[in-house]
């Protein structure tokens, strides 16, 4: 949920910020959407680990 504030945060501070001096909220921006993906995923993975171990 952390990431997902952060994200929005960096997303609105980009959307303000002046052409040109934005390059390090645009690193921030794929930094914290790449953990967002991989978070999701780990969440995924957990959910089928456990269906699977539910049902055999």
């Amino acid at each position: 949920m952390q990431a997902q504030r952060d994200w929005i945060r960096t997303y609105n501070a980009l959307a303000e910020a002046p052409t040109g001096s934005n390059t390090r909220l645009r690193r921030r921006l794929i930094n914290l959407s790449r953990r967002l993906v991989q978070d999701a995923l780990r969440e995924q993975l957990a959910d089928l680990r456990q269906r699977a171990e539910e049902n055999p």
